[in-house]
């Protein structure tokens, strides 16, 4: 972790000197030094990585290389780390044991990927395809955000309409109904109820809203919690598809990699099932793990558990006895990413009718609710 500057350690004296109005230098760096509570993100790792990879091959040696991509860091936490790691590189740790000390930056995969290229001497290339992997996990995560982010706007946009119309509304036409309640249809006295109840006793529905999100943060947490929403990932309408796609891609571009780069199979499922991202595949593979560790294949434990589907096992089947497995599950993995990618496109295309739909229903059944008694009145009158 970035050292912090002694200025924030030390207590300072309270002085009776003019105040003086701080620098721009001086607010940058005050700015700065809140960056040190925040980790390195996915892009950060990805650039030093591109970066390492270029000036390898450049010739240079490892412990310039990392000290000169430190100092161009912006992330002061990140800079900390790498400046770490090259104490250890210097002191003759191997870079696969100096990155394995800060798990929370560099993952498994990473550490083993850089650990099999240092006993085949290919560790250039081998960051070149750890680079690779991690732009394809940028992109992924970037696409997935954002189909969950756009029915996420759009039900916010729902809610928020239908409130402003209940709350501000509606009232408007209280007074015009007052006395002719025997006259109104009931779907304008029930909403001219609810818009009473969210008027008058708007700090009752807070606080139950407020109860339903801490209790659900609070499940969350929880172990059982997480299984159960991950459970409920692969069983939601429409997103499904997208998230088994998601998990199977990334569950088998994993192995793919480890495998090419020469790790063991053990291995391999063990990293495969820490960084699928889903309690039902992460439980499958560990499973996996352990028959093939009693000496079962790969192939056969994955049929037997039935939640891949059956033309990746039978591809599966086919990479191990050709012996290239590695390589058909990199072929599989970009298969899946492809679809994917599709995937995303027609949940995106899915939803926005759906949400439109939605939206347009709950403002036209709230209008005509306003309308119709008005209609009806003006022809009483007549």
């Amino acid at each position: 972790m970035g050292s912090i500057p002694k200025t924030l350690d030390t207590p300072v004296r309270p002085t009776f000197k003019k105040a003086v109005s701080p620098s721009k230098g001086d607010l940058m760096s005050k700015v700065n030094s809140f960056r040190v509570e925040f980790g390195p993100s996915l892009k950060d790792i990805q650039a030093f990585t591109v970066q390492l990879a270029v000036m390898l091959k450049a010739g240079i040696n490892i412990r310039d290389a990392i000290d000169a991509i430190a100092d161009q860091v912006p992330n002061l936490r990140f800079q900390s780390v790498l400046r770490e790691v090259r104490k250890d590189v210097e002191s003759g740790l191997p870079l696969s044991d100096a990155l394995s000390k800060h798990p929370k930056v560099f993952s498994q995969l990473y550490v083993n990927m850089v650990h099999a290229s240092e006993m085949s001497g290919s560790l250039a290339k081998m960051l070149g395809r750890i680079a690779e992997h991690l732009t394809n996990q940028i992109e992924t995560r970037s696409m997935v955000r954002g189909a969950m982010i756009y029915p996420a706007i759009l039900g916010i946009m729902a809610v928020v309409t239908t409130v402003f119309l209940l709350v501000f509304v509606l009232p408007q036409f209280t007074k015009l109904f007052a006395g002719k309640e025997a006259l109104l249809p009931k779907p304008t006295v029930m909403l001219m109820a609810m818009s009473s109840f969210m008027r008058n006793q708007w700090y009752i529905i807070v606080g139950v809203l407020m109860l339903l999100i801490g209790t659900l943060v609070a499940v969350l947490q929880t172990e059982r919690g997480k299984v159960g929403l991950d459970r409920f990932k692969l069983h939601v309408p429409i997103m499904k598809r997208m998230f088994r796609a998601l998990y199977i891609s990334r569950s088998i571009h994993t192995m793919g990699e480890l495998l090419t780069a020469g790790v063991d199979m053990l291995g391999t499922l063990e990293i495969t099932a820490a960084v699928s991202g889903n309690a039902v595949y992460r439980k499958m593979w560990l499973s996996v793990r352990d028959s093939v560790q009693q000496g079962d294949r790969l192939s056969t434990t994955l049929d037997e558990i039935g939640i891949l589907p059956k033309n990746v096992t039978q591809m599966i089947t086919a990479g191990e006895e050709s012996g290239q497995l590695g390589h058909v599950l990199t072929e599989v993995a970009d298969y899946y990413q492809k679809e994917l990618r599709g995937t995303i496109k027609a949940v995106t295309g899915m939803i926005e009718p759906i949400m439109i739909i939605l939206m347009g229903f709950v403002v036209g059944f709230i209008a005509m609710s306003i309308i119709l008694p008005i209609f009806k009145m003006s022809s009483l009158v007549k």
